[in-house]
């Protein structure tokens, strides 16, 4: 399992990502990798997460965005000490793999930021028969 974290104006951001061998074909060059986010409000202010932005590179260096609204259909709203969790899945082409990003998130006043993803491992585990 690797993980990440990163805090952007008191909303921290961290990570767990695996390899999931059920949904992964490595003959086929088709590995599954799941991450779970949890994101937590430690500052004084309500916010929303409104849109996702993420960066992805696989192992040969090629790079993919994904931008959209929310993350997993929601656009959760935390209040001060609130915390949201979620799980989702990255398909690669390789065994490895980085992915970071931002959420844009808003305070109850209007104020936009963009709260950071720290960058994250997704890698198959390598064992030793």
């Amino acid at each position: 399992m690797f993980t990440s974290e990163a805090v952007t104006r008191g909303v921290r951001v961290q990570v767990e990502s695996q390899f999931d061998p059920e949904r992964s074909e490595p003959s086929r060059n088709q590995w599954f990798f799941l991450y779970s986010i949890t994101i937590a409000n430690e500052g004084p202010d309500t916010v929303q997460l409104l849109t996702r932005h993420w960066i992805i590179t696989d192992g040969t260096g090629a790079v993919e965005e994904v931008r959209g609204p929310g993350v997993v259909g929601k656009q959760p709203i935390l209040k001060p000490g609130e915390s949201f969790e979620y799980t989702s899945g990255c398909p690669l082409a390789t065994a490895f793999g980085l992915m970071e990003g931002t959420y844009q998130m808003v305070t109850e006043g209007g104020e936009r930021f963009d709260a950071k993803v720290a960058p994250f491992t997704l890698s198959e585990p390598y064992t030793v028969h």
